[in-house]
């Protein structure tokens, strides 16, 4: 696909009533299977797509989600999802043979598989126009990033190109403690031609359709996996919908003095200290010094592309003074 100028992408897609359509790539436990599926817009995919001249489209019929936890409540569409024809792995079962999510005495990795159809307001034709907003989740266990940040065209690409997220419990067999994992074009395993092709060729369907590129943090707030507190679904989604509606480009930004990213100072359904990660954590010098300690890691992994590819990302990545 990459070769005839289609832009391949391990991400989730969904639509909205006015025909905005949406991206949301990210790594396992970051959320893009449980945020794409949104009961106000029609999912096109979980998974995997394509970028052509006509618009986005589906590789696949199905969704694999994650089920820890896993309510009604929190996550009525994929809760509901779990029927006839659904497979689910890892998976407690209690004496009259009904799933207990909450049981991960054996494992938090629990999943499911289902067929797309079984989200009712699945999007038929599986393909939509091009994408209005392209959004990156992220899971940050060490509490630095903001809940949401608007990224310029070229701080997309090192963002695209650096894949960030944190392992912890539940995403990936024998992970127990949380630990940096940069994992370009957020799915590296999938993508055959060096990282530069692909941001290539997102930066040229960006700049041709206008699409708008936020960063949302699903991690934590307040302190480090263990101190701080996971970001609620209800915060991240109010987030979502920010971008989705449009509201979000309403709201006053404040700039990031080491990242560069902008932050939104107030977004409906999102408490104002949650927008300003520093002033959740109980000794604000500690947070600066795991600020630097994420920038540190950032820089670190991103010099395998300086002086590759058609531009140079390094310099729209984080600035640490000596």
């Amino acid at each position: 696909l990459p070769m005839k100028g289609h832009f391949p992408m391990h991400c989730s897609a969904n639509i909205g009533k006015k025909g905005d359509t949406a991206l949301f790539f990210g790594l396992s436990g970051t959320g893009k299977t449980t945020l794409s599926a949104d009961p106000d817009r029609a999912l096109i995919g979980d998974d995997e797509h394509g970028w052509d001249d006509k618009g986005i489209f589906n590789f696949e019929g199905g969704c694999y989600a994650k089920t820890i936890n896993l309510s009604e409540k929190t996550e009525s569409d994929i809760y509901r999802a779990i029927s006839t024809d659904a497979l689910l792995e890892n998976v407690v079962l209690r004496e009259d043979g009904t799933p207990d999510y909450f049981d991960v005495s054996k494992t938090q990795n629990g999943r499911v598989s289902y067929p797309i159809f079984h989200i009712p307001n699945y999007h038929k034709p599986q393909m939509a126009g091009h994408p209005d907003n392209i959004i990156f989740l992220s899971c940050d266990a060490f509490g630095v990033m903001p809940p949401v940040a608007r990224l310029s065209p070229e701080q997309a690409m090192y963002h695209f190109m650096s894949g960030y997220t944190a392992k912890v419990a539940g995403t990936e067999r024998g992970v127990k403690e949380p630990s940096a994992t940069f994992s370009t074009c957020f799915g590296a395993a999938f993508m055959t031609l060096h990282p530069t092709r692909y941001a290539e060729l997102l930066k040229q369907k960006m700049e041709t359709h206008g699409t708008h590129v936020f960063l949302v943090n699903s991690g934590w707030s307040g302190g480090p996996y263990g101190e701080g507190e996971r970001m609620s679904i209800k915060s991240t989604r109010a987030c979502i919908d920010a971008i989705l509606n449009g509201g979000i480009h309403d709201a006053e930004f404040r700039k990031d003095p080491i990242f560069g990213w902008e932050i939104p100072t107030s977004l409906p359904g999102v408490e104002g200290c949650v927008l300003d990660p520093r002033s959740t954590w109980k000794d604000p010098a500690a947070y600066d010094e795991m600020e630097r300690k994420l920038a540190t890691m950032y820089i670190e992994n991103f010099k395998k592309y300086e002086g590759k590819g058609d531009v140079d990302y390094t310099e729209f990545g984080p600035k640490l003074e000596d």
